[in-house]
C-alpha cells in the first residue's frame, strides 16, 4: 500500500504549491468522517470550507448524481436540458427570489454579480459610462480572480497580481456610517459577506445590515450579500442574512450548493436586476449543466425541510457554549453563528497551524486561517457526541 508520505511527495513534486495542506492524505469519506490512505479515521471539522454542509457522500445527493450520470451530463447552454428550469425554479422559491443565474464556482458567482451590478447601474440607474463604483469591506474574501483580489486588503491574496481592476471603494466592515459616507452618485452596489469567513468568522454589530439596507434604499443602490460560505444552513438559517431580517437585492451562492460533489454556484435575486443580461452578454459552458442542476435540486430538497438549519442552530449553541468555556485556557476569543466559529488562539500559546497539527494527531481535521485563528465548520450531519469528541480533542490539543 502506498504511504501518506509517498502521496505527499507526489503532490509536492507535480502540484503547484498554492496551498499548505496538513500532512493527511484522504482516501475515503462518509458523513462527518474521513479515512486516510493508511486506514486512520478522522472527524472532519472543516467541511471543505462549508462545501460539505451535508457531510461527505450524502445518500440523496450521491443518488441524484448517479442517476444523472447515467443519462446526461452536459449540453452547454446552446440547448435546453431537462434539469435546468426546475433547478432554477426550486432555488428561487427556496430563497424567495425572482431569478437565478447559474455558474460553477463561488468566485464566478461574485464576478457575475459585479458585472450585473455595473450593467444595472449604467442601463437602469443612469450612472455615467465606466464610472460605476461598488463599496466593499476591509478584510473581505470573495474569491481569487484578478478583479476580486483588486479589492482585497490581504497582502497574500492581493500583492503582485496587478495592475488591478478599478471601481471599488473599501470601508471598515461593520461601520454603517462609513458606508453611507462612501455612497455617491456613481455607487452601483454594496457587496459584503454577512459574516466574514476567511477573516476569522467575523460577525458584524447588530443592526449593521438593516442600516445598509436603509442606506441602499435611500440612494438607489443594490445590496449584494455574498453567502457562498455563510449560506445554505451553515449559520442556523437558510441564509446568514436571515438572522438580521434583511433582504438583499442579489445573493451569491456556491460551495454547499453542489453538495460536495460538483461545483455549483449561482446569483439569485431580483428579476429586474438580473434581467439586464441579454443573450450573449454573459455565460458559462458548464454553468447550469444537467449534472450540476440534478445535484443542486437535491440540495434544495434537503434544505426545504429545515432539518439542517435546525441542526445548525441546536448544535451551534452547544459548540459555542463549549468553545466559550475554553476562553482563557488557550483561547483568546470565539466568534460565529450556528455550526461555524472562528477560534482565536492566545498569542502566548500556539499558532493556528500548531493547534491544527495537534488536532490531527487527536483524530480531528481542522485548519487555520491567518496565524492564530482556527476556522471551525463541522458537517451539519455531525452528532452531539461527535461534536463533543472533537471539542475534547481541541482541549487536549491546546494543552499539548
Amino acid at each position: 500500500m502506498t504511504t501518506s508520505a509517498a502521496y505527499i511527495t507526489l503532490d509536492e513534486q507535480w502540484g503547484a504549491h498554492n496551498y499548505h495542506p496538513l500532512p493527511v492524505v484522504v482516501a475515503r469519506a462518509e458523513g462527518a468522517h474521513v479515512t486516510d490512505v493508511e486506514g486512520r479515521r478522522y472527524l472532519d471539522f472543516l467541511s471543505g470550507y462549508s462545501a460539505l454542509n451535508f457531510g461527505h457522500r450524502h445518500p440523496a445527493l450521491v443518488a441524484a448524481a448517479h442517476e444523472q450520470l447515467d443519462r446526461l451530463t452536459l449540453t452547454s447552454r446552446a440547448f435546453h436540458n431537462d434539469q435546468f428550469g426546475a433547478f432554477c425554479r426550486d432555488l428561487a422559491e427556496l430563497t424567495g427570489t425572482d431569478m437565478v443565474l447559474t455558474m460553477n464556482t463561488g468566485a464566478e458567482a461574485v464576478e457575475s454579480a459585479i458585472k450585473v451590478a455595473r450593467k444595472w447601474a449604467y442601463e437602469v440607474k443612469g450612472v455615467a459610462f465606466d464610472s460605476a463604483e461598488i463599496i466593499v469591506a476591509t478584510n473581505n474574501f470573495h474569491g481569487r480572480t484578478t478583479t476580486i483580489v483588486s479589492f482585497s486588503d490581504d497582502p497574500i491574496a492581493h500583492d503582485n497580481y496587478g495592475p488591478f481592476t478599478p471601481g471599488f471603494v473599501m470601508v471598515p466592515f461593520g461601520d454603517a456610517q462609513a458606508v453611507r459616507d462612501a455612497i455617491g452618485p456613481n455607487t452601483a452596489a454594496v457587496l459584503m459577506e454577512p459574516i466574514q469567513g476567511e477573516a476569522g468568522v467575523v460577525v458584524p454589530p447588530e443592526g449593521f445590515w438593516a442600516d445598509l439596507r436603509a442606506a441602499c434604499d435611500e440612494n438607489d443602490v443594490l445590496l449584494i450579500a455574498d453567502e457562498v460560505q455563510s449560506g445554505l444552513a451553515r449559520t442556523g438559517e437558510l441564509l446568514a442574512l436571515d438572522h438580521e431580517g434583511v433582504r438583499a437585492d442579489l445573493y451569491t451562492l456556491g460551495k454547499a450548493l453542489g453538495g460536495g460533489i460538483v461545483p455549483v454556484s449561482a446569483v439569485v435575486g431580483r428579476g429586474d436586476v438580473l434581467g439586464v443580461l441579454k443573450p450573449g452578454q454573459h455565460g458559462s459552458t458548464f454553468g447550469g449543466n444537467p449534472l450540476a442542476c440534478a445535484v443542486g435540486s437535491a440540495v434544495v430538497e434537503l434544505l426545504r425541510t429545515g432539518e439542517f438549519q435546525e441542526r445548525s442552530r441546536k448544535l451551534g449553541e452547544h459548540l459555542h457554549r463549549r468553545l466559550g468555556d475554553m476562553v482563557g485556557h488557550g483561547v483568546a476569543e470565539v466568534r460565529g453563528r450556528g455550526l461555524w466559529a472562528g477560534v482565536d488562539i492566545e498569542p502566548t500559546h500556539k499558532t493556528g497551524r500548531e493547534v491544527s497539527m495537534a488536532l490531527r494527531d487527536e483524530g480531528v481535521l481542522c485548519k487555520e486561517t491567518h496565524l492564530r485563528t482556527l476556522r471551525v465548520a463541522p458537517p451539519l450531519v455531525i452528532t452531539e457526541d461527535e461534536l463533543d469528541q472533537a471539542l475534547d480533542a481541541l482541549e487536549r490539543a491546546l494543552d499539548a
